[in-house]
């Protein structure tokens, strides 16, 4: 061994997943090492690079490994000494979706995944690493403190999101696939293949799968001439065949893929060859299912040109939530994947309005407000929203004025198309009365919280809910200062949030019976939103308000973030959190089933068990409510 490829094994030892190995495997692997040497500031890979046949390990000196969104770079990790980067090519067939590029002078390992492939399968500590790594994109999973061995996944959507979705991803496959007994001919098979136009056969006993057939087969085995084209099926397939459950993820085929170096899974009654076929999932099945991951639809909410073409990705998202609900996804992270996809397509709609309408005359905030502005739209509702512009010369202001109503009605007019419908209440930036000047919002928002009484009629509670889609981030931050200040001296403004976050009546009877719609299109449905969720959405806006909690919009979020600053109660808060979670699912379901919000849930279509936890999850309103009182004496308009 040359003393080259005798360094980078000992250099490699030392860190994960390497350090699993044998020395005699390290060796092996290192006299297949490219050695790298990278200038100052020199690309290695960019977005959008056709993948390469290696992996990465840094080292020496610093990798730094971004992505580009909205034109600007965002630097999501350094790589440092030992450091694995650039495992795309393990799990996935489509390009690099990040750059590497060194920040100072930089020696990397390009380790080839051919040789290194076989000792993953041969390695459960090696895949397990790697699976764990790729499953919940942290650095390194068995080392809690991150000392050493950090593997960086490159699989990016905003937040850490993505790869992790892929764990909940279902795929679409075949459900009829070609089978043959064990005695067909391979001239016979290959005729089927054609006509089929498919790529594999499955050979079968009593319906069970004992082997497969691939057109890479035919090409090794038969158009090397090793076996004549007479020969039965059963001399050149594949066997045994790997297995799986129906409900497996995106992520879990590819990894079963990598393990087992195959390019094609049986799905079976029970996940084992000795049950029912019930399809194959191919390697082009993957891809196709990497075309629906959240990571994607944004991309591609980004290129749309039309309110066609956004409703047509907004119609996916539907089956992306159908689908996480189905596999147990927890519900808080559903939220953050819909409103990530979401606030892309409001983003893109508001670009779209303005590349109509030209420039803005003067640096504006559209923000969303309500349900989006809590990360809480799952379902197509309604849209709310503000447009605050910024102040300008008293000449100069109808005009501006003008162009962002037009940029309002425009956006707000697209946001139909896609499948948004206007609110009801016409809280939307197309209304003169919600589309203003900075320092008329100020106002407004003084008058709302020190004399709340007098002009209640247009104070609704959702304009403390908000979140940026588009424009200046200093125009939201004066709008938050303004709330806070206010939060210091206004009893009267937390009387009247009180008495609002109160004034829903009880979801259930004095015999316990759900409170339902006594007359109208719902009649004898139980309303969700108003009788559950609402009271507890009130309920957590009005104490992080009063602890001054800032930031958090989410109400299972605030609820969390309220047993920490509150730990007197943070029994009640938690309780709330759950239960919010619970009944959000319920109005989901509700929704996906019906093709509407879910706002009324049918309650006789409901299983005993489904009304035990729905019941249950109204619970924790009754100590909340009691909170309520005690906290803030309401008086002033009880």
């Amino acid at each position: 061994m040359n003393s080259i490829a005798e360094q980078i094994a000992d250099f490699l030892s030392d860190y994960a997943p390497f350090n699993y190995l044998a020395f005699e495997e390290l060796s092996q692997i290192a006299s297949d090492v490219k050695v790298v040497v990278l200038e100052k500031n020199q690309t290695l890979f960019q977005i959008n690079d056709v993948l390469h046949d290696s992996f990465y390990v840094v080292s020496s000196g610093i990798i730094n490994l971004s992505v580009i969104s909205d034109s600007e770079e965002t630097l999501l990790n350094k790589c440092a000494a030992g450091d694995i980067f650039g495992l795309r090519p393990f799990f996935a067939k489509n390009n690099y979706m990040m750059t590497a590029k060194s920040r100072e002078e930089t020696i990397v390992y390009a380790i080839p995944i051919a040789s290194f492939r076989p000792f993953v399968a041969n390695n459960p500590d090696v895949l397990n690493f790697l699976l764990e790594s790729f499953a919940v994109n942290t650095r390194n999973p068995k080392d809690k403190e991150n000392l050493i061995g950090k593997l960086i996944s490159d699989n990016v959507f905003y937040s850490d999101q993505q790869s992790e979705m892929q764990y909940f991803q279902s795929l679409t496959y075949n459900l009829n696939p070609l089978k043959t007994t064990l005695y067909s001919s391979v001239q016979d098979v290959a005729q089927q293949m054609t006509a089929s136009l498919t790529n594999n056969i499955l050979i079968c006993e009593n319906d069970f799968p004992v082997g497969i057939v691939t057109d890479t087969d035919m090409r090794t085995k038969i158009a090397t001439g090793r076996f004549p084209i007479t020969v039965t099926v059963d001399k050149i397939m594949s066997s045994p065949v790997v297995t799986v459950l129906e409900n497996v993820s995106l992520a879990e085929a590819q990894l079963l893929m990598l393990k087992n170096n195959v390019t094609h899974l049986c799905v079976t009654l029970d996940g084992t060859d000795k049950s029912l076929v019930k399809g194959i999932i191919s390697e082009y099945d993957l891809i196709v299912a990497q075309a629906n991951s959240p990571g994607v639809l944004v991309k591609e909410i980004k290129r749309s040109q039309t309110a066609k073409e956004l409703k047509q990705i907004r119609d996916r998202v539907a089956d992306l939530i159908q689908t996480s609900i189905s596999k147990n996804v927890p519900l808080s992270h559903v939220f953050n994947i819909t409103s990530e996809i979401n606030l892309a397509l409001l983003k893109r709609t508001v670009e779209l309005s303005i590349l109509d309408l030209g420039s803005p005359p003067a640096r504006f905030a559209w923000l969303s407000i309500g349900s989006q502005g809590r990360k809480e739209q799952l379902l197509f509702t309604d849209q709310d929203s503000i447009l605050i512009f910024e102040d300008v010369a008293a000449e100069k202001y109808r005009d501006v004025k003008d162009y962002f109503l037009k940029l309002g009605k425009k956006t707000t007019a697209t946001l139909e198309k896609i499948g948004f419908s206007s609110c009801p209440n016409g809280h939307m930036g197309s209304n003169m009365q919600w589309c203003k000047s900075l320092t008329d919002w100020i106002k407004q928002y003084d008058n709302w919280m020190n004399t709340p009484g007098e002009n209640s009629s247009d104070l609704s509670s959702i304009f403390f809910d908000y979140e940026i889609i588009f424009g200046e981030q200093k125009i939201e931050d004066a709008i938050t200062d303004v709330i806070f200040k206010n939060v210091m001296k206004s009893t009267l403004f937390f009387d009247f949030l009180g008495n609002d976050a109160l004034r829903n009546n009880s979801p259930l009877t004095f015999f316990k019976k759900f409170h339902v719609e006594e007359e109208g299109e719902h009649k004898d449905k139980f309303d969700i939103k108003i009788r559950a969720l609402m009271p507890l959405i009130d309920g957590a806006r009005l104490f992080c308000l009063s602890f001054e909690v800032k930031g958090i919009n989410n109400t299972f979020q605030r609820f969390k973030q309220l047993s920490i600053t509150d730990p007197k109660h943070a029994e009640i808060y938690l309780n709330c959190a759950e239960a919010f979670l619970t009944l959000s699912k319920f109005r989901t379901l509700e929704g996906l089933k019906n093709d509407n919000d879910g706002q009324y849930i049918n309650l006789e279509e409901l299983s005993k068990n489904d009304k035990e936890k729905l019941k249950n999850a109204l619970a924790p309103m009754r100590d909340l409510e009691e909170l309520i009182k005690s906290k803030f004496q309401l008086t002033q308009f009880s």
